[in-house]
């Protein structure tokens, strides 16, 4: 009856181990896919394409090549981490933004990422910059930008938001990172190198990977900073004016402003 009593004992004690066993291994298993972003959905959104060769009129370098293949590269680097990835285009084709927006309105536990670079006609403007428009964007925007200005070797331009069209009717976060001016010859050649542009795509993903660990809280709209610099400069140019303009005054027509002040 011991022996039968010790055998028993011997039996639940083994089954504890294999349940506790079972039970690490499938939390681990949820942790790897917690980690991996298996269950989140990335639409990758290459700017342009097919007729629309994006830029300015002139331009050397096509940006919608540039944002294809960025986005692609970025493809197989989330892929490769676990996330389920969709791509509004994969090949030289056109495709409106209402197709786009659609695209990414028809996945739930989805984040949306729109490829671009920029141009001008100011050959000396350089920079990488960020957009969002809808609140729940800020966290993904903040980290993206992060990563991808930590990572590259132009100006930090800031994270905006703005209601560009694919930004502001996508039901999920969603954001639109410009990845330098092809309109600039330095960062025009960076875009041109293959290793630049995995760069870009890889500081992107973990910009996706760590959407959440960054906080939103230094976000600042360098746009309006700029134009409210603008704005002071303007008053106090104004005033410097009006200042060297009171100043040169003869001496003779202050005084006579004095008295008749005095006068009334």
């Amino acid at each position: 009856m011991q022996r039968n009593f010790c055998g028993l004992r011997l039996s639940v004690g083994s089954l504890m181990v294999v349940l506790v066993a079972c039970s690490s291994s499938y939390a681990a298993r949820a942790v790897r896919s917690s980690e991996s972003g298996d269950s989140l959905t990335v639409v990758i959104d290459a700017g342009h394409g097919g007729h629309d060769r994006g830029g300015i009129p002139g331009q050397r370098v096509a940006e919608k090549n540039m944002t294809l293949d960025v986005a692609q590269r970025l493809r197989n680097v989330l892929s490769g981490a676990g996330y389920h990835v969709v791509m509004t285009r994969d090949s030289d084709v056109f495709v409106p933004l209402a197709t786009r927006v659609a695209i990414a309105n028809s996945y739930r536990n989805a984040i949306f990422v729109c490829i671009h670079f920029n141009a001008t006609n100011r050959m000396g403007a350089s920079g990488i910059e960020t957009y969002f428009y809808s609140r729940d964007s800020l966290p993904l925007a903040s980290a993206v930008h992060y990563y991808v200005t930590g990572g590259a070797p132009s100006a930090n331009r800031g994270v905006r938001r703005r209601g560009y069209y694919v930004l502001r009717k996508t039901a999920i976060p969603a954001v639109l990172v410009e990845c330098g001016f092809l309109t600039n010859p330095t960062e025009a050649a960076y875009a041109q190198t293959a290793s630049y542009r995995q760069k870009l795509a890889e500081e992107i993903a973990t910009g996706v990977r760590g959407r959440s660990s960054l906080g939103s809280a230094s976000y600042i709209d360098q746009t309006k900073v700029a134009k409210s610099e603008r704005h002071s400069s303007k008053r106090s140019h104004k005033k410097s004016a009006r200042k060297k303009k009171s100043s040169s005054k003869p001496a003779g027509s202050e005084a006579r402003s004095g008295s008749l002040n005095r006068e009334a």
